[in-house]
């Protein structure tokens, strides 16, 4: 078990620092790295993601490459405008209702993603279930209009209920992604309608065979997204993507750019808008460059027994 924290470039999801632990098993490393104000119970799956790793049990591929989206934080949008020009991608995820910004600095970031995409890139949004359904429903739609057309919109509000109204009420796709991951029945979307798209994420759902049953199960079609990881995280959401039998979006998996450091020399990074399947190798320099102190693994240490003790983490079917 080595532990690990890195800067972020971007003040993003409200932390400037992501921190997690790297676990060797049999077949090689896997990551754990649940948010730090997640307790035990919700930690488990993402323990179970972790050996799935360590063990080697991912499904073969069945592709060789992942289309991917450029992930546009809550900044400026001259900044907004630089990351997507520079990222390669035809696709853009922009984060929205940032607490203490406004809409219209939404939408002035959105418009400025549509300008360096041009007009044939795609455009979808993240709200991270901040709004409420008035919010949610009058927002999207002058978001819809800012961008030319949005590809979808995630998670715009907190409960599956919510989710339901709203996307009876606008013409933008609804994805959800908290109200999969982090719900005791992810199928509640499904048996309301309340979405057009599942957003999948590896360590919050329990492993890639995990995601794969609930893709298989959950009859619509699916995004895997990562959870802010290093490669070795997000070398899972590859393994998930390059095993799905259909992948009709491009995935959120091209993070990496936001965090300051790496646990590897040879980084899961893009190539023109797509992701390499493949598994990286963990370096020993670069994970000692990002070694946590005394105190940050001792906290993770203690972590990890409080999960481990609740009974065994290796489970069938999602958590």
């Amino acid at each position: 078990m080595r532990v690990w924290s890195i800067p972020l470039r971007t003040r993003f999801r409200g932390i400037t620092v992501r921190e997690g632990v790297l676990i060797e098993g049999a077949a090689g490393w896997g990551e754990w790295s649940p948010f730090l104000e997640y307790d035990a119970r919700v930690a488990q799956a993402w323990l179970r993601c972790a050996e799935e790793a360590a063990a080697g049990d991912w499904p073969a591929p069945v592709r060789d490459a992942i289309p991917v989206n450029v992930t546009v934080p809550a900044v400026g949008p001259e900044r907004a405008h630089e990351i997507v020009a520079g990222s390669g991608c035809r696709t853009a995820k922009v984060k929205v209702a940032e607490p203490g910004q406004r809409l219209d600095d939404d939408l002035d970031r959105v418009a400025a993603v549509r300008a360096a995409l041009g007009p044939d890139g795609k455009i979808r949004v993240d709200a991270n279930g901040a709004w409420s359904v008035a919010d949610a429903t009058s927002a999207l739609r002058r978001l819809d209009r800012a961008a030319g057309g949005l590809e979808y919109a995630e998670q715009p509000c907190a409960t599956v209920e919510e989710l339901a109204v709203v996307r009876r009420g606008v013409d933008v796709p609804i994805a959800a992604d908290e109200s999969i991951r982090r719900a005791d029945d992810p199928y509640r979307v499904r048996h309301l309608e309340a979405a057009d798209l599942a957003v999948l994420k590896v360590q919050p759902l329990g492993g890639v065979r995990a995601c794969l049953r609930i893709a298989e199960d959950i009859g619509m079609p699916v995004v895997v997204s990562s959870a802010l990881e290093t490669s070795v995280g997000i070398a899972a959401g590859v393994a998930l993507a390059a095993a799905l039998p259909e992948l009709p979006y491009a995935c959120g998996l091209d993070t990496l750019r936001l965090l300051d450091g790496d646990v590897v020399a040879d980084p899961l990074v893009t190539v023109d808008g797509m992701l390499p399947v493949r598994t990286p190798v963990v370096d020993p320099d670069r994970l000692g460059a990002v070694a946590a102190g005394l105190d940050r693994v001792a906290h993770w240490e203690a972590r990890l027994a409080e999960v481990r003790s609740q009974g065994t983490t290796r489970k069938d079917g999602p958590s």
